[in-house]
């Protein structure tokens, strides 16, 4: 896999590439390679704007050349209307915007760095200037209410046979609000924490709470497991819970799926070969 130098150095060159179309005016380095480079190893992708000359926008989301001159692409997906993701062909994925100078103002993102810029450029090109997400989490009577809710939800759908929804209200939903509690209860833990993305770097930022995450997170066949060990864990973190809530709960966790609801393995028809 790359190495930081070999992804630095890559960030650099495609900077090169963009001043050489002569209708480009900066390139913006963000997260592992903008201003946290101490985040950066070998499995971090490129993140960045390119900054272009007004009118020239289309034309740069639309013709990926000046991307592919630096490493040939292997792959490439239009994923917003302002940019892309693409896979080099040595395995270094980009995941881009394009951008007018004027708009900028207008868009949330965590400072950057100046990979490159035309010299008449303002220096500051990389500085927000819409504040970002606030990194505070909600009220705690709504994220253990929401917590709750998910909990008898899932179940609920759990027991009618809908396991995929059940897994998500369950394992993904209530598991994002505990989330949002422990960074009530551990605020240290939201130093470097991604302010789109409150899951990124859990492991390293609540260890102990990462402990837990597979007990929290057992799979698509567990999820009635997954509730009690939801329950647990808000408990732990000294949530005020219903007395009520946390008894219908437990009962829908410990009752089997109804016996007439049972999954059948796909048929694949046809030959691959």
């Amino acid at each position: 896999m790359p190495h930081r130098n070999h992804l630095l150095a890559r960030l650099d060159a495609i900077g090169q590439s963009l001043r050489a179309t002569g209708s480009a005016q900066a390139l913006i380095g963000l997260g592992s390679v903008g201003q946290d480079m101490a985040r950066i190893d070998a499995w971090s992708d490129l993140d960045f704007f390119a900054i272009v000359d007004p009118g020239h926008k289309a034309r740069f989301i639309d013709q990926l050349d000046w991307l592919a001159a630096v490493r040939p692409l292997l792959w490439h997906c239009r994923n917003t209307v302002d940019g892309h993701k693409a896979l080099m062909d040595d395995g270094v994925m980009c995941e881009f915007a394009v951008f007018e100078p004027q708009e900028l103002g207008p868009i949330p993102f965590a400072p950057g760095r100046v990979v490159w810029k035309r010299d008449d450029l303002d220096p500051h090109i990389a500085q927000p200037r819409r504040p970002l997400p606030s990194r505070t989490p909600p009220d705690e009577a709504w994220i253990v209410g929401e917590a709750l809710s998910c909990l008898y939800v899932g179940l609920q759908r759990w027991h009618r046979g809908e396991r995929l929804s059940a897994a998500r209200f369950v394992q993904g939903h209530a598991v994002d609000r505990l989330l949002e509690l422990e960074a009530l209860r551990q605020p240290a833990s939201e130093a470097g924490a991604d302010p789109f993305n409150r899951e990124r770097r859990i492991e390293q930022r609540s260890p102990a709470l990462a402990a837990i995450l597979d007990a929290l997170i057992p799979g698509y066949a567990r999820t009635p497991q997954a509730a009690l060990a939801i329950l647990d864990a808000l408990a732990a973190r000294g949530a005020e819970l219903s007395a009520a809530m946390v008894e219908r709960i437990r009962a829908m966790a410990q009752v089997p799926a109804p016996d007439d609801w049972v999954a059948h393995p796909i048929e694949v028809k046809g030959s691959l070969e």
